[in-house]
């Protein structure tokens, strides 16, 4: 026990930085996810799969697509930017930031202008897979969901700025529209669909302003300039664009895996949804945490020029690999007594349970590759390496789309997932080959 003790003293300063990151991060994460469970656990016992679920789900997702691309490239490629920045010239970062949060604002907008005729004609054709009364609920509710695009694409910003200046206050409070949601579905006993919709329209707001009032407070925020003249959007833009590729075909892939769903039936969104959901317990807690606490320090290490972090990076490997293993093992092993006490009651029924409990088991499988895939992700991205991303995100998406027209035939709904498994694994793989090779080219210069 001394030399255990001895040893975790004498370690090197990153991997206090990054253990002490971990355990507040997955802290607030657990927090946030907790929210998530409530919500579901609500949303079950109201709609059950029903048809609102599939409408709910099939908008949002495709709204929260652009918001979710928007935040991983600002994550991926303004967290290292800024480091670099805060080194080489800190008195530019108010000017980029102010210029940056207004090029946000008017993306958002016009998303919003061309994305709701683009999806009122989507919702309108055969291409969904949804039934007439599904379609019918979607339709209710996109104008309302559109709104989530302006909102959620400066959320985004404010989130990456927090995230870059190493504060994870975003991550807690991510669970504010979830918690808007449970409230809305608890307290009001009339209404169909429209009270999912208006709730997390609330639920986004708060969340803006939960995180404004940090940035307010400590500086880290400027009043929008809607022009470019910062030095620093040249290096902004040199991995924007091709991250921003990598990122879309990445997240892309849920939005693939919905059009399947849709044509095996009503319910079939709902149950995958449901399954992800309480995936979302795990992968949050261990994904959100290393991709957020290692991705600074990551970054850090490369501004300065360190050459240590290879040997970090080794030892978290090793680690997270393992318990992803663990936690495939005991999240099988608990799998229907998870799913039951979630979501069996009121209109979610034992059959439910059983059928949502065959997927969960099946997207457990990813645990292993995912947690290992995230530290490799975030090395890259500190390293700028967004082709070698983009590259791996063009055939995962190849990967994932095969595998669900090939296992899908094989094994319904349950294929689904189990393609994810496969393309995560592949995708690991490839991941690790690129900084393996990326760190053999350093050495030998």
């Amino acid at each position: 026990m001394k030399k255990i003790l001895a040893r975790l003293r004498t370690a090197h300063p990153d991997h206090h930085t990054i253990a002490k990151s971990m355990g507040w991060i997955m802290i607030f994460v657990f927090v946030g996810k907790i929210a998530g469970a409530a919500k579901e656990m609500a949303v079950s016992y109201r709609y059950g799969v029903g048809a609102e679920v599939d409408a709910y789900l099939y908008v949002y997702n495709l709204v929260a697509w652009p918001v979710g691309v928007w935040f991983s490239v600002l994550t991926a490629v303004l967290v290292p930017l800024a480091a670099r920045i805060q080194h080489n010239a800190p008195a530019e970062m108010p000017l980029f930031r102010a210029e940056l949060l207004g090029f946000t604002l008017l993306l958002g907008l016009l998303l919003t202008l061309v994305g709701l005729p683009a999806l009122q004609y989507l919702l309108n054709s055969s291409l969904t897979g949804l039934s007439a009364e599904t379609t019918k609920m979607a339709l209710d509710i996109l104008p309302a969901l559109m709104l989530l695009l302006p909102i959620g694409m400066v959320i985004s910003l404010f989130s990456a700025w927090l995230l870059a200046a190493g504060r994870h206050v975003n991550t807690l409070l991510e669970g504010v529209p979830a918690l808007a949601i449970a409230a809305a579905v608890l307290l009001l006993s009339t209404g169909g669909v429209e009270i999912l919709a208006y709730a997390t329209l609330a639920g986004f707001c708060f969340h803006l302003f939960g995180l404004a009032v940090p940035l307010l407070t400590t500086a880290n925020v400027e009043l929008p300039r809607f022009r470019r003249q910062s030095l620093q959007w040249p290096l902004f833009w040199q991995g924007f664009g091709v991250m921003l590729v990598g990122q879309a075909l990445m997240s892309f892939i849920g939005i693939i895996d919905q059009f399947f769903a849709a044509h095996l039936g009503t319910g079939a969104i709902a149950t995958i949804s449901y399954a992800n959901r309480i995936l979302a317990l795990i992968l949050g807690l261990g994904a959100t945490a290393i991709s957020r606490a290692t991705l600074p320090v990551f970054s850090k290490a490369q501004a300065q020029g360190s050459e240590h972090i290879q040997q970090v990076a080794k030892h978290w490997v090793r680690l997270l690999f393992s318990l992803g293993v663990i936690a495939l093992v005991f999240g099988w092993w608990l799998a229907p007594w998870m799913v039951k006490l979630l979501f069996e009651r009121g209109a979610f029924s034992v059959k439910d349970t059983l059928v949502v409990t065959e997927v969960f088991r099946y997207g457990l499988l990813q645990l292993p590759f995912y947690f290992t895939g995230i530290l490799f992700v975030s090395l890259l991205t500190s390293q700028a390496r967004y082709g070698a991303l983009t590259i791996i995100g063009a055939l995962n998406l190849i990967i994932k789309i095969s595998a669900n027209l090939t296992l899908i035939k094989w094994m319904g709904i349950n294929g689904v997932m189990l393609a994810t498994a496969l393309m995560l694994m592949v995708s690991t793989m490839l991941s690790g080959l690129a900084l393996y090779f990326g760190f053999k080219q350093r050495q030998e210069k």
